[in-house]
């Protein structure tokens, strides 16, 4: 099951209490404890030292690993009840209550968390006083996607089947489909797994794209599959999918880190040869649009000549603004 970004915070607020009541903790018995992979835990190892009471280096938590045990360098230093009281500017305090005002109306938060949230909210409102007026008149929602999470949300919970009209870039198309929804996951955005009736095929529905939805009161019917293993990331192109070869310059090296490939070959430029595989090479032209001047498609011809004609076609569109 992947894991959400909410999980993720939850996992490492406790990791952080687990490690400084265990000095010297060993990594696979931290793991195991925690129900994840060592590479998971490592991962979460990596962004601790990132996290403090602020960003000087001594407030930063100083927590290492050899590999086999987890060492907390400044734990006292660092524990409750030393150092400073945290004191936050107006501005700081104004971003912090805008942003938990906003996460509390999210669907799908579990009610335990949003009833911490607001709590918190209010202790923070209370100590920030009249640093708190200000975020009193900013608000931020997430209608669009929100709506759409919560009646995919209810779809799951109550077995019913959705019709959507989702819109796919890579064609730049919108299309009417009916999906009985298998679960909500999320890597980077949120998205739908689901069994498509249009294609007769599982696909993957990426909620920000869906432009329209409408609950159905027909039965989800699923076949029994096993839900997608994304341990690896959303895309796993398969050996048999079309190869693209893509150079990049210097300003495009991001690809490399961003999109799983085969080979990438430095450049005497200071860019990168790409080669990556994807089942459906189309969906790279949006990439080549935004990359600009940065990057280009090699091959196929094809697909090379379809990025220009999109890029001048996209040109002509500016041309023709009075």
């Amino acid at each position: 099951m992947a894991t959400t970004a909410i999980d993720r915070t939850r996992r490492m607020l406790s990791l952080v209490t687990y490690l400084r009541e265990r000095p010297g903790a060993r990594v696979d018995e931290v793991a195991r404890a925690f129900g994840i992979t060592e590479d998971e835990l490592i991962s979460d190892l990596n962004v601790l030292p990132m996290c403090g009471t602020s960003f000087r280096g001594g407030d930063l938590l100083d927590i290492d690993t050899d590999g086999e045990h987890i060492w907390w360098y400044n734990a006292d230093a660092t524990g409750p009840g030393t150092g400073q009281p945290l004191r936050l500017a107006a501005d700081e305090a104004t971003a912090l209550l805008v942003a938990a005002r906003a996460v509390a109306t999210l669907p799908g938060l579990r009610d335990g968390d949003r009833d911490a949230l607001v709590r918190a909210t209010a202790k923070l409102e209370a100590a920030a006083g009249e640093s708190a007026g200000a975020s009193s008149r900013v608000s931020v929602t997430f209608e669009s996607e929100g709506g759409v999470f919560a009646d995919v949300d209810r779809a799951i919970t109550e077995r019913r089947r959705l019709r959507i009209r989702y819109y796919s870039p890579g064609r730049d198309e919108l299309t009417d489909r009916e999906i009985d929804p298998i679960r909500l996951f999320a890597v980077g955005h949120t998205y739908v797994e689901a069994w498509c009736r249009r294609s007769e095929a599982r696909r993957t529905f990426r909620l920000d794209r869906v432009a329209g939805i409408e609950l159905l009161d027909t039965p989800a019917d699923p076949p029994p599959i096993e839900p997608r293993d994304l341990s690896e990331g959303l895309v796993q192109p398969a050996p048999t999918d079309p190869e693209v070869v893509i150079e990049v310059g210097p300003g495009g090296r991001w690809v490399a880190e961003y999109y799983p490939h085969d080979a990438a070959e430095e450049l005497p430029d200071g860019g990168l040869r790409v080669t990556l595989r994807t089942p459906d090479p189309a969906t790279l032209r949006r990439l080549a649009l935004r990359l600009g001047r940065d990057g280009r498609i090699v091959s196929p011809p094809a697909l090379a000549d379809s990025a220009r004609a999109a890029a001048r076609a996209a040109l002509d569109q500016y041309e023709e603004v009075p």
